[in-house]
């Protein structure tokens, strides 16, 4: 079993940036899959962003290409969001999740383990 944790949302002004974290417990993290997802007001929840156990692989749902980045530190057992130049669309609830592969994939569907989520409110 992996315990996740998100952190870091907030209120923010469109433009801002703002880092979520996750941080997991339990079973080592570092042989998880883990990514990021985001579920909007009247919206089904949908991948944001996806990493490999490594690092080394990553995804991002086109609409947040070059804005967002995500990470991990496999040594602090955390995963990271960085969010730039946010916009009132980006407002959800963000949700961490691990798998229990190597790699990860873009379907929620595959995702054994997932946070209760923080939330990311962009005012315009």
């Amino acid at each position: 079993q992996v315990q996740l944790v998100e952190s870091g949302g907030g209120l923010v002004q469109a433009g801002d940036s703002l880092r979520l974290s996750c941080a997991a417990s339990g079973r080592t993290f570092r042989n998880y899959a883990a990514g990021w997802f985001r579920q909007a007001p009247g919206k089904e929840r949908a991948i944001v962003a996806s990493l490999s156990w490594s690092g080394s692989k990553t995804y991002y749902v086109e609409s947040v290409k070059g804005r967002f980045t995500i990470s991990r530190d496999n040594a602090k057992n955390t995963m990271y969001l960085q969010m730039s130049s946010l916009k009132s669309e980006d407002t959800a609830v963000y949700y961490c999740a691990a798998r229990s592969s190597p790699w990860a994939t873009a379907s929620e569907n595959d995702y054994e383990y997932w946070g209760r989520g923080t939330q990311v409110t962009v005012s315009s």
